[in-house]
């Protein structure tokens, strides 16, 4: 007899089944949580064990009242239409685990069915219901099914504190970049602040009206470079310093000057362009100052735009100077739109094609202020741009007679 007769002529069955149970634990780590997003997690972990394991699988996630609600489904779906009734077997695989299963009738065929819980930081998310229309699930499989939902429940968990996260930032972005202050009665005004995606945190991007002697107000709108909670930080200190300041009721250029002064004395502080415009009602003028900022438009009584050409200084916080303004007559039927980069720039796009695109808008005539605005935003596709968006509008209001 040859020394190799009665030998095993492969691995044992067990060490396949160990060997295919640590492969699927690497390729769930992979292919589970990829998007910081709870459906996203929801139908990873559905579409992998369909994929390896399962004929129909559903994840359902616990409501705040306790209900269960299916967020994702894979596979023969109509297996999933019934739960079973009466009470199940219960089996304890990984650590001891519970795993709940029946076996069931669908369309006459009985089917195999685990039920799994979500559970991570003492907490259970939910469930996952495999069913599987041939024979049962076993052990290793079991266990397969339960290290894949408590993957998945971890990434969940992620998700939940990161939505948590982003609402704080956004409600912190929308606190600091507020509605415009106390204008001069004699002006219309309308704003919008629009974060880029839906996941985005508090940036650099922000607007503010300061009120002057004499019926005049000062609109503000700037940009901190950077994004995230420093820059909104900056982008704070820049406001307040930008209200001691136009309280002294300097000229914009030499609010300009000054801010960049005292800014400049601070190196941690990130630079900021910034497009300063004091609007006086009675005598129909608006002065104009730049640092580093985007031009500002007019739209006409025939609600064309034009670009007003302010002289460029550098971005604020350099301490370089070199402000100048301009002066310009405006009308009561005129509307003056400042704005961020993000409404007009696009990647890839030279800076004056784009300004090109917002003065080539034809909008309604006659339109209020309010309505100009979300033309504008309609018009370039704000609320899809690769930037944060802030907008301020302006006209001054017609006197009664």
């Amino acid at each position: 007899m040859s020394e190799h007769d009665g030998r095993s002529a492969g691995p044992p069955a067990e060490y396949e089944a160990l060997l295919a149970r640590l492969h699927a634990t690497e390729a769930a780590a992979e292919q589970i949580g990829t998007r910081p997003n709870e459906t996203a997690i929801c139908e990873e972990l559905a579409g992998f064990l369909f994929r390896n394991l399962c004929d129909a699988v559903a994840v359902d996630l616990r409501a705040e009242d306790g209900r269960l609600n299916r967020i994702a489904a894979a596979g023969a779906v109509g297996l999933l239409a019934a739960r079973p009734g009466g009470s199940p077997s219960v089996r304890a695989v990984d650590g001891g685990h519970p795993l709940s299963e029946w076996t069931v009738l669908a369309s006459g065929t009985p089917v195999h069915l685990l039920s799994v819980p979500l559970p991570a930081r003492n907490r259970v998310y939910g469930e996952v219901v495999a069913v599987r229309a041939q024979g049962r699930f076993s052990d290793h499989e079991a266990a397969t099914i339960h290290f894949t939902a408590r993957l998945a429940a971890m990434h969940l968990g992620h998700a939940r504190e990161l939505a948590a996260t982003e609402d704080t930032a956004m409600h912190l972005q929308r606190a600091l970049v507020s509605e415009p202050g106390r204008p001069h009665p004699n002006l219309e005004m309308a704003s919008r602040y629009l974060p880029v995606g839906t996941g985005a945190l508090v940036g650099g991007d922000w607007f503010e009206t300061v009120r002057l002697h004499f019926g005049r107000t000062l609109l503000v709108v700037g940009d901190v470079m950077g994004h995230g909670l420093a820059a909104a930080v900056d982008m704070n200190a820049y406001r307040s310093t930008l209200r001691d300041v136009a309280a002294t009721d300097l000229a914009p250029h030499r609010v300009l000057r000054q801010l960049d002064a005292l800014v400049a004395e601070d190196p941690a502080r990130r630079p900021a362009t910034c497009l300063l415009v004091r609007v006086d009602p009675t005598r129909g003028v608006a002065d104009f100052a730049s640092a580093g900022h985007l031009p500002p438009a007019v739209f006409g009584a025939d609600s064309t735009a034009a670009l007003v050409e302010v002289p460029v200084g550098p971005p604020l916080g350099t301490g370089v100077g070199g402000y100048e303004g301009i002066t310009r007559a405006i009308t009561t039927e005129e509307t003056l739109l400042m704005f961020t980069d993000g409404l007009v720039e696009r990647r890839g796009e030279d800076i004056d094609v784009s300004l090109a695109r917002l003065a080539g808008l034809r909008l309604p005539v006659g339109a209020a202020v309010e309505e100009l605005v979300d033309a504008v935003v309609a018009g370039l596709d704000a609320r899809h741009a690769e930037d944060d968006v802030a907008v301020l509008a302006a006209r001054i209001r017609r006197r009664r007679a």
